[in-house]
């Protein structure tokens, strides 16, 4: 079935905003226009996504809850498609990054930003290992996510960019919604909520052996917007998100973050790419740009009395 962006587009805003008015003024469309668009689009595919409610407010449906990932992807691989095509032609290095809810292409924006000049195109991989093996057969240059604790990847080197530390995100219902700062421990009378199957996640199920999280749940990824109103919908559960974390759409209303201490936990970000430490000449000014976006911003600041990292991280920033 071939699908029209543009109304993918009005869906995906629309169910990201929870509303036409607002989904179509940042569309810069009319409202008659979008809800044109999500007709049509309902039509072709012969289900209803979005119901409507009071006023220009809408929800999702169990079919748009799951078309909702997808779409989302479908419309990355629109905008990559389009910028492949157009790109200026330049040794500019390809960076596949890796993810699930957690962002890492915004470390990279503000490299870009720090780095006038520094171009580079991007792509997305699945995970650690579907990239490493994109850099093997030399579709990427370099890959940016993060790399689990354990015995270097044969041929490749990597080294962490940024350490990140997370809150807790809750339910505004949670018991501890109120609180302005929480110790990790706090936590574990709560259900951990994974955007994926719990154990495939290295730094949530590391962090919940660390601390005593002995109730885990998860699912498919479909994205941040049914995963944050999931986390909203059940008072008994908590995720973990970076502290300056900014979804593509916007949070759902009755969420709560909160600043986590003693420790703070530390997401490593890091780069990979093939060969040895130094890196290909092609490369060296996106390496140079990471190290020097890193000592500026103070990525890289380890405090052992203070922060927390799984094990097998300290080697990676020592």
């Amino acid at each position: 079935m071939d699908l029209d962006l543009a109304q993918v587009r009005a869906f995906t805003t629309a169910a990201g905003l929870r509303h036409f008015g607002r989904a179509a003024g940042e569309l810069g469309i009319t409202q008659q226009a979008l809800s044109k668009r999500v007709a049509r689009l309902e039509a072709r595919l012969g289900v209803r996504l979005l119901e409507r409610g009071d006023g220009h407010g809408v929800r999702l449906t169990p079919a748009g809850e799951r078309f909702l990932g997808p779409a989302g992807k479908a419309l990355e691989a629109g905008t990559a498609a389009a910028a492949a095509a157009l790109a200026a032609p330049g040794p500019h290095p390809r960076v596949d990054v890796w993810g699930h809810l957690y962002a890492p292409l915004r470390a990279l924006a503000h490299v870009l930003a720090d780095t006038p000049g520094l171009t580079v195109e991007t792509g997305t991989g699945r995970d650690h290992a579907a990239v490493a093996e994109a850099l093997r057969r030399g579709d990427a240059d370099a890959g940016l996510g993060r790399v689990p604790p354990g015995p270097a990847t044969p041929g490749l080197s990597h080294r962490p960019v940024r350490l990140e530390p997370v809150d807790a995100v809750v339910s505004a219902a949670h018991p501890l919604a109120g609180a302005t700062r929480l110790r990790p421990a706090d936590l574990r009378d709560s259900t951990l909520r994974c955007p994926a199957e719990p154990g495939r996640l290295d730094f949530l199920t590391r962090f919940a052996d660390r601390f005593g999280i002995a109730h885990r749940t998860g699912g498919p990824n479909l994205g941040p917007a049914p995963f944050l109103t999931a986390i909203r919908d059940d008072p008994a559960c908590f995720s973990l998100l970076p502290a300056d974390a900014v979804p593509d759409t916007a949070f759902p209303e009755g969420l709560r973050f909160v600043p986590l201490t003693d420790p703070t936990p530390l997401y490593a970000w890091s780069l990979l790419w093939p060969g040895g430490p130094e890196g290909t000449p092609g490369l060296r000014p996106l390496l140079d740009a990471f190290d020097r976006t890193g000592r500026a911003r103070r990525w890289l600041e380890y405090d052992a009395d203070r922060d927390w990292l799984p094990e097998g991280g300290l080697s990676a920033v020592s």
